[in-house]
């Protein structure tokens, strides 16, 4: 047969509608049988099988199809897929169809074209490119019934990835997910934010801005198994907004700037000169400027460690008055700095009273010059500045609360039994007498020698790599995975065995996280896009990255215990037993895991309280009241997250430091201890005696002391118990209350 005799053949094979509906229908859904392609045409099996058979065979004999012998059904040509490609197209230009117009990401108006769905399908989900094309035709047919004056690019999205769905092609439709926020949430989350102290519209930027990575996260980051983990409770992803970003938190060392100045050069609104600071004014401002510049690359807190010793330098022979004027200043430009989401910075202090053995010999950094002494020169200076600033602090939270910066004061024995500390030390309960801020580090026993703690309660210890200045300064915390323990006991029903295996896999999926976030923290150091960070001096990079902490926290052990015990954990030997074999079991997997190199992982007793709310929430819906075993109250519960008693248990504080001092020595990434204090009439000098006695008889790291506390804006008043409104002044909205049952005090 000649070439023109077989044209005029296909073409009138495609002149017959229901032979170019056979052709079409085999284009878009691959290979069916002769069932099958009658069943799709709505045609009768009995009544039309005569000219069903007929057009088929024509098909056949020209080539338009071709059988399956194996499966016994029909597929389309090659020749067979040019003619419904080269129909389609006479049918759009004949017909003229109207034109559909699409207003695009790029917020621009374009013709729609097909093909540019083909090529995003195969671009952004390796989608293959005859099943690209099919999917593209597919939309376009839809998308032309639409009576509308344009789409939208968000809407053509919906229409492709239902399509892959119905086509059972999840893995590329999980892909194809656009992130964003609806409306209405923004909406809603301006509206919530709203005349509530401490927030602004920037905080609706980040919030908005967090929820779009957070889902980025979870869609393309994260394996499916552990987001779903996460979204169901299982565990908790701390900082999904930051999580392929940021580290967590910081553990600053004072006498990188002091020598050699602020020296960001790339993508900072605050550029510091590279200069070394020439005197205690100048040295203030670096320091807020270090604090202003890191808050956008680290998602939490920063921690200045050693910061009166480091200082001490800078206020030889400077009378107390001046230090004093300046250190207000200091903290007053410290409360007033915004970080880039427009919230204040959080900040701890590190304070010694005095000098550490292993600091005595080290060359100090003072103005004017790299070396200028050793730091065991300076002890008196560090202890009036401690001094100074622990003063200011107590006089202005007389009159308003003050928790930022937080203030760790660092227990040593010398410090305990040296008289010139006695009154500094004294200072600082008064300050805990009065609002319970302060933090105190235990560093009493040899174990502790070297520890550093931001008031979070993480923890950075010599552990690592036996030196404590890698160890502990210029790194900090990767980020903070929380599991669920209770949810664990609930779905053992008594079975201890059992229990320890699903402790397993969670932890399996914690530390698989944080081995996802590393290499991402790697490489947007490596990019340029922690420019502070990766700063350098002459000696090294400013972050040091390989040595961050992944914490393994979790939440809820004493529930968990009580849950699968029917004990709680305080009033029972065996509770207590079970719960220390669930620790070490948590502290040898992270134990075995750190051998890997560049692999910090340690566990920790302090997790976040937005997870211990969420995780006791989503189990109310999952297993509901009568089987769940939380704090607080049906409308919001919660799990016990900072240390291992709840805070509103009533046992002695000898109790409490009894039980949880045995698991502080497993939890190198942080712990804390919080000691409630219900008599307002408790005095600094009996505070400061309890502290004494803790330091010396429990190997606790770091504990503080809880108050309730009402403050009411409008008079500016404290009462020291929590109201519905202001007992001074009657107001009710311009109540703030607050309390421990996070790491830091917050409003409740």
């Amino acid at each position: 047969m000649s070439l023109r005799k077989k044209g005029v053949k296909v073409l009138k094979a495609v002149s017959s509608g229901i032979r170019l509906q056979v052709l079409t229908l085999l284009y878009d859904k691959g290979p069916l049988s002769y069932t099958e392609i009658m069943a799709n045409l709505k045609m009768n099996q009995a009544k039309d099988a005569g000219r069903f058979a007929y057009h088929l065979k024509f098909l056949l004999k020209t080539d338009l199809i071709e059988p399956e012998v194996a499966t016994r059904k029909y597929k389309l040509t090659d020749l067979g897929k040019m003619i419904v490609t080269i129909s389609e197209e006479i049918e759009r230009h004949a017909f003229k169809k109207k034109k559909v117009m699409v207003r695009t990401s790029r917020l621009a108006m374009e013709e729609f074209d097909r093909n540019k769905i083909a090529a995003a399908l195969i671009r952004e989900a390796n989608v293959p490119p005859n099943l690209a094309k099919k999917v593209a035709r597919e939309a376009e047919k839809r998308l032309q019934l639409f009576k509308t004056k344009y789409i939208t690019a968000p809407l053509i999205r919906e229409i492709v990835n239902t399509i892959l769905l119905e086509k059972g092609k999840e893995e590329y439709r999980h892909k194809l997910t656009r992130v964003g926020v609806p409306v209405y949430d923004v909406a809603q989350r301006i509206k919530s934010m709203a005349n509530t102290p401490g927030q602004n519209v920037e905080t609706v930027h980040k919030t908005v801005g967090d929820a779009v990575i957070e889902e980025y996260t979870l869609l393309n980051v994260l394996p499916r198994d552990v987001s779903d983990a996460h979204m169901a409770g299982a565990i908790h992803v701390n900082n999904l907004g930051n999580w392929i970003l940021k580290p967590n938190e910081i553990m600053h060392d004072l006498r990188f700037f002091l020598k050699n100045g602020l020296n960001v050069t790339k993508h900072n609104a605050i550029q510091g000169s590279g200069k070394q600071p020439k005197n205690f004014d100048s040295a203030l401002a670096t320091i807020i400027n270090v604090l202003k510049v890191a808050s956008g690359e680290v998602a939490g807190e920063q921690t200045i460690d050693f910061f009166n010793l480091f200082l001490a330098p800078f206020i030889q022979n400077m009378p107390s008055q001046e230090v004093e004027e300046k250190l207000h200043l200091f903290l007053y430009n410290l409360n007033q700095t915004l970080s880039n989401e427009g919230t204040p910075i959080p900040v701890s202090l590190g304070l010694e009273l005095v000098v550490p053995e292993f600091l005595k010999e080290k060359n100090a950094v003072v103005p004017g010059g790299v070396l200028g002494g050793c730091y065991g020169d300076f002890e008196e200076e560090s202890r009036k500045l401690a001094s100074i600033l622990l003063q200011l602090v107590l006089e202005e939270s007389k009159a308003c609360l003050v928790f930022n910066p937080s203030l760790v004061i660092k227990l040593r024995s010398e410090t305990l039994n040296k008289d010139e500390c006695q009154s500094v030390l004294l200072l600082a309960h008064q300050l805990a007498a009065l609002t319970g801020a302060p933090y105190f580090a235990n560093l009493c026993f040899e174990e502790q020698s070297f520890a550093s703690y931001a008031a979070s309660g993480s923890r950075f210890g010599a552990e690592w790599k036996d030196d404590w200045e890698l160890d502990t300064l210029q790194t900090g915390n990767l980020d903070n995975v929380a599991i669920n323990l209770p949810r664990i006991a609930y779905l053992c029903e008594g079975r201890q065995a059992k229990f320890f295996q699903f402790l397993e896999q969670r932890l399996e999926i914690a530390v698989r996280v944080l081995e996802i976030k590393y290499p991402l923290i790697k490489q947007r150091l490596e990019e340029g896009l922690l420019p502070f960070l990766s700063q350098n001096s002459a000696e090294t990079r400013y972050f040091r990255h390989e040595n961050v902490t992944r914490v393994v926290s979790f939440a809820g052990l004493n529930e968990a215990v009580n849950s699968l015990l029917g004990k709680p954990l305080h009033k029972d030997g065996e509770a207590l037993k079970f719960a220390e074999e669930i620790l070490r079991s948590i502290y040898a997997f992270a134990k075995e895991r750190s051998r890997k190199p560049e692999n910090r992982t340690v566990c920790s007793l302090v997790t976040s309280a937005d997870a211990s709310k969420r995780f006791a929430e989503l189990d109310v819906e999952r297993f509901g009241w009568a089987k769940l075993n939380a704090q607080g109250s049906k409308k919001q519960p919660f799990y016990t997250n900072v240390g291992v008693l709840p805070l509103g248990l009533d046992v002695s504080w000898q109790d409490r430091l009894t039980t949880e001092e045995s698991f502080h020595k497993l939890t190198y990434g942080g712990h804390m201890t919080i000691l409630p204090v219900s008599d307002e009439s408790l005095s600094a000098e009996e505070l400061m005696s309890n502290t004494k006695q803790i330091a010396t008889t429990y190997k606790i790291g770091l504990f503080a002391y809880n108050k309730l506390l009402s403050y009411c804006r409008n008079c500016k008043r404290i009462s020291y118990k929590i109201f519905p409104k202001c007992q001074f002044c009657g107001g009710g909205d311009t109540l703030v209350t607050f309390s421990r049952q996070s790491t830091k005090y917050s409003p409740t």
